[in-house]
């Protein structure tokens, strides 16, 4: 497969001029108007932004390693210090029964990726005062006055009992709700949400299914622990409700549009299905791939029947990259104001109960983070401690990734920012999170 790596280096003009095309339609509601994808390379020698260049290129060494024997697809990665792209690596393939590359313009499922885009939304609306994080979500969603927290029994008899106190905004934004996800396959809670038909996703519409998990039992009293849940579903509900709009339609006029992030949304419209990557997970008793999505019959060539705000979007390098460095500029990109500096701020220092990390305020079950040292903001982890931890990180350094392997990070101290695009179910298959981490620190002098 090495006839697939595409490390090359292009005109950055050219990238800028694909740029332009596009961003006036992003921002009116039209990302898919026939411009070309915009793409990024790398635009400078890693030299110049601090980074050994041999010791870099250990970053795609070690990734192809995983593609030459079968494990991944395809991988793509991009690691960016003081706002310059210092490194791109796409090797493999998007699509591997049809023989298709990883292009530079590949679309990818981002699953939990999401996430932070939706709490970067409901925090817009927190900024025009429209509700206080300590504010029940009954207010909005009434159903969630009614919320029971699970007391004992099994997923056919059961009781249940009052919690302490309801569901703030809080407890969404930080998954200390109660709620939890049907795959964890941790007891009878999420044996309940697999009954009542949330199987790796929600069973109708947003609305409907947020009425549905008000009528579960909770794992436990809001604002107690922290637990990886449909939270965000529910957030991105509320955006709905605030706003008075469609989910979708929120995020592309003040959100995605602001951005020019042209590819990203809920669906793959039909001009760019050809370019949707295939996902993938480890065949029965071994770490081969092998196809569970495959690009051609995607269910997200469709507009979906529910609007995650959990796990929902597509998108591409180049527009993750620009979600990043906004993140990386205090909430502003190109000029434009998404987010003010204070609220970032804010959203990404650790707010579990006590100050405490994942592992003492969470249960032992799936993340997109590690637990020891680690924090959890409002939609971000946050590093604590990076000697708990045991990765090379920074302190304040916040992240996320989604359920196909991909990952983001931005580290304010190295002033760097790293994204990695693969298709690989479950994320937890590989370490591939910390190994590119480890990649990408040691290379810095």
């Amino acid at each position: 497969m090495n006839d697939a790596s595409a490390t090359e280096v292009v005109d950055r003009k050219a990238t800028e001029k694909a740029t332009e095309k596009t961003t006036g339609r992003a921002a009116a509601g039209d990302p898919t108007a026939g411009a070309p994808a915009p793409v990024v390379e790398a635009e400078v020698d890693p030299a110049e932004v601090g980074f050994d260049a041999e010791r870099l290129a250990e970053v795609g060494r070690h990734l192809h390693a995983y593609v030459d024997d079968g494990r991944l697809p395809g991988t793509y990665v991009l690691v960016s210090r003081g706002g310059k792209t210092a490194y791109v690596d796409r090797y493999g393939r998007r699509d591997c029964e049809r023989d298709l590359p990883v292009d530079a313009d590949t679309i990818y499922r981002i699953y939990s990726m999401t996430k932070p885009l939706t709490s970067i939304a409901a925090m817009q609306l927190y900024e025009r005062g429209m509700f206080q994080l300590k504010d029940p979500v009954s207010r909005w969603l009434p159903a969630f006055g009614d919320a029971r927290v699970f007391a004992g029994g099994n997923a056919t008899l059961y009781q249940t009992r009052e919690p302490a106190r309801e569901i703030t905004v809080h407890d969404l934004l930080t998954h200390t709700s109660g709620l939890t996800y049907d795959f964890h396959f941790a007891g009878f809670v999420d044996e309940l949400y697999r009954r009542n038909g949330f199987n790796w996703g929600m069973p109708g519409d947003l609305a409907e299914s947020c009425d549905a998990l008000a009528a579960l039992p909770l794992l436990f009293d809001p604002g107690t622990e922290w637990n990886y849940s449909y939270s965000t579903d529910v957030l991105g509900r509320l955006v709905e409700v605030l706003s008075g709009q469609n989910l979708d339609l929120y995020l592309k006029e003040n959100v995605i549009g602001p951005l020019a992030m042209v590819d990203t949304g809920f669906s793959v419209p039909p001009e760019s299905a050809h370019r949707l990557a295939s996902n993938y997970a480890p065949a029965p008793g071994t770490l081969r791939r092998t196809v569970v999505d495959a690009a051609e019959t995607s269910a997200f060539l469709k507009p979906p029947k529910t609007l995650s705000g959990g796990g929902g979007l597509v998108s591409t390098m180049a527009d993750y990259h620009r979600f990043t460095q906004m993140l990386r500029g205090g909430g502003t990109l190109e000029g434009r104001r998404v987010i003010g500096s204070r609220t970032l701020a804010y959203m990404t220092q650790n707010h579990l109960p006590g100050g405490g990390d994942l592992t003492a305020c969470g249960r032992a079950l799936f993340s997109e983070a590690a637990f020891d040292g680690v924090g959890f903001g409002l939609g971000f982890s946050v590093v604590l401690d990076p000697a708990k931890a045991q990765v090379l990180s920074s302190k304040g350094e916040f992240a996320w990734g989604g359920a196909a392997s991909t990952a983001f990070w931005v580290d304010p101290v190295e002033d760097l920012t790293v994204v990695f695009l693969t298709q690989l179910l479950p994320s937890s298959t590989h370490p591939i999170r910390a190994e590119l981490k480890a990649l990408v620190y040691q290379a810095l002098v």
